[in-house]
């Protein structure tokens, strides 16, 4: 077994806290901006442009985010409503992030007259990134943990503010490292993507596929994740995930039937 004995807050500033979870959650978004500004420019979208549209993604994604988890954990928050705006303590959801960050960012490229499709596609390895950096602050602080397990590769939470259930704690309880193995899946799926970038075409379709092939990842990782069930024996990730590749398919068809989906060798 793995023991992570860290913190999660990393120091005080008065009464605000600052923890690994939001040090790693600010490190992705910088990091995201800053590549997909490069990557864009190679394809006459402008730095400028690309870092004005971050502007209000950004703050879209973290509502998004936070309101996806609120829903999600919905008995605690009723009873709790102050807790809603605690965002040091964790709590934010990377689809909810994803939708926010989406629509924002497209309501604002369509006004600036911005190519869409074409600026998606050269997001997704920067989204890609900031998901891979962000689940590291997850892995240090138990947000986002997994099931009980009793693989060698599982985590013990030894710290008494690790975000995974006290008993746990008290009991050394190993658990599956799921942000673990959804960093490991977003590598590949940031190698495929990389890899078609600027190679698949029509537009919008690398963007398109990011999204289908890490709804994939999500959708079983979510099986080994302690998250409150919805329905049909489902988590609220893993039915926002066959959404995504279900409305991902169909606009992948749809664009093959209109211009016809190609790779470049």
């Amino acid at each position: 077994m793995i023991e992570i004995g860290i913190d999660p807050i990393i120091f005080h500033l008065g009464p605000l806290a600052v923890g690994w979870h939001g040090l790693f959650t600010a490190l992705a978004v910088v990091l995201a901006v800053l590549l997909t500004a490069r990557l864009a420019k190679r394809v006459g979208i402008s730095e400028d442009d690309v870092y004005a549209t971050a502007i209000w993604a950004v703050p879209g994604g973290i509502v998004g985010a936070r309101l996806f988890h609120v829903i999600d954990k919905i008995d605690y928050y009723v009873a709790n409503p102050l807790a809603i705006f605690a965002l040091n303590e964790g709590g934010l959801s990377l689809y909810g992030a994803l939708l926010g960050g989406t629509l924002v960012g497209v309501v604002y490229a369509w006004h600036r007259g911005l190519p869409i499709a074409r600026l998606a596609d050269y997001t997704a390895p920067g989204v890609l990134l900031a998901q891979i950096v962000g689940r590291i602050g997850c892995t240090i602080n138990g947000d986002a943990y997994g099931s009980p397990t009793t693989l060698p590769w599982g985590l013990v939470y030894t710290h008494e503010g690790a975000f995974v259930p006290r008993d746990w704690i008290l009991n050394g309880v190993a658990s599956h490292p799921a942000p673990v193995y959804e960093i490991l899946w977003d590598l590949l799926v940031l190698a495929v993507i990389w890899r078609l970038l600027g190679r698949m075409k029509p537009d919008g379709a690398s963007f398109v596929l990011y999204l289908m092939l890490y709804s994939v990842g999500r959708f079983f990782i979510s099986f080994v994740r302690m998250d409150p069930i919805v329905a049909w024996g489902l988590q609220q990730a893993q039915i926002v995930s066959l959404l995504v590749l279900a409305i991902g398919a169909l606009l992948l068809a749809y664009l093959h039937r209109r211009e016809g989906i190609k790779v470049k060798r």
